[in-house]
């Protein structure tokens, strides 16, 4: 297993490097030239300007500085944007913001406790309703409380989830007063309602995934083995089926847990509360490159060290699994 796990951390490398690239490209297609003066400000001087392009390292070569490399050695080929832009990436080191002229990494470790606060509870109280009226319902195929659930989930998941949020703040905050409008001035108080607005939001489309899972494991032979020995349904359901489903319960759920440090970007936006998200939605509507790459950099290392529990996890749940 260990050479497993090595050998897909080195193949972490190209893909990092990969996105690193393709973020550079897209970020530069502006000119460094226009981002200085846009920070710097329209009455700004050549001067100013100056030092914000040597700051950020836009007065150099954008791939390879070839003009350095008579006078200081092959290695000074690498003193370019994209190889800096890398080496900071690498070592963590995401400079400031062009709007607030913060850390980055200081904004990613004031935000991620607030993005987290809401989006694992979130994500933990949607798992768990969804696998139990998954192997409910599942259980129940065919009957009128089948019909109705998947109904409902249907009709869940076509509402947009811009409306739930909407209609949550109306009735439940603003009509009703049960819960703060925004988090502004409660702010552990005011996850409540956007944690539940989260989980009904999304657990019709859970409920429906799994449902699929657990039908085609409620038709196996060992289902039918363990009724004939005396094992009771809930037992039967909660650790003979679920059991045997956890290979695409586990896809589903641990790819879904990178995205989880990315906050919620509509809830976080909507209801003011200072993470990750509402940080992102910030960087896109202002043109902060540096906060939208160092996410967009973050969120690429997490999705491929997800892959990689995964299979991890395959291998526990399934001891038939091998990793070579």
């Amino acid at each position: 297993m260990w050479a497993y796990i090595v050998r897909r951390l080195l193949y972490t490398i190209p893909i990092v490097f990969g996105v690193l690239l393709i973020t550079f490209i897209l970020f530069n297609v502006v000119p460094g030239g226009s981002q200085a003066s846009e920070m710097a400000g329209k009455a700004a001087s050549a001067e100013n300007i100056a030092e914000i392009k040597k700051e950020y390292g836009w007065d150099k070569p954008l791939l390879i500085n070839l003009n350095a490399v008579g006078e200081h050695g092959i290695l000074a080929a690498f003193d370019s944007q994209f190889f800096h832009h890398f080496k900071n990436a690498a070592s963590f080191n995401f400079k400031r913001s062009h709007k607030t002229r913060e850390n980055i990494l200081d904004m990613l470790i004031r935000g991620a406790p607030y993005s987290l606060a809401l989006t694992v509870p979130m994500f933990l109280l949607t798992l768990s309703i969804a696998v139990c009226i998954a192997l409910t319902v599942a259980f129940a195929r065919g009957t009128a409380w089948d019909v109705g659930i998947v109904f409902l989930c249907v009709f869940g998941m076509s509402l947009p989830y811009l409306a739930y949020i909407l209609l949550g703040q109306y009735f439940f905050a603003f009509k009703l007063g049960w819960f703060p409008i925004t988090s502004h001035d409660h702010r552990w108080l005011g996850l409540v309602l956007p944690i539940l607005i989260g989980v009904t939001a999304g657990v019709g489309g859970d409920v429906r995934f799994y449902r699929t899972v657990m039908l085609d494991e409620m038709n196996a032979d060992y289902v039918r083995t363990a009724y004939a020995k005396g094992v009771t349904t809930p037992r039967a359901l909660f650790v003979h089926v679920l059991k045997n489903a956890m290979i695409p319960v586990i896809t589903r759920v641990v790819l879904a847990i990178p995205f989880l440090f990315l906050g919620s970007l509509l809830l976080e936006r909507f209801f003011g509360i200072p993470g990750l998200g509402d940080m992102t939605i910030s960087a896109i509507n202002g043109r902060d490159f540096p906060v939208i790459s160092a996410m967009t950099f973050i969120i690429s290392i997490l999705f491929v060290l997800g892959n990689l529990a995964t299979d991890i996890c395959y291998s526990i749940v399934d001891p038939r699994i091998t990793l070579s």
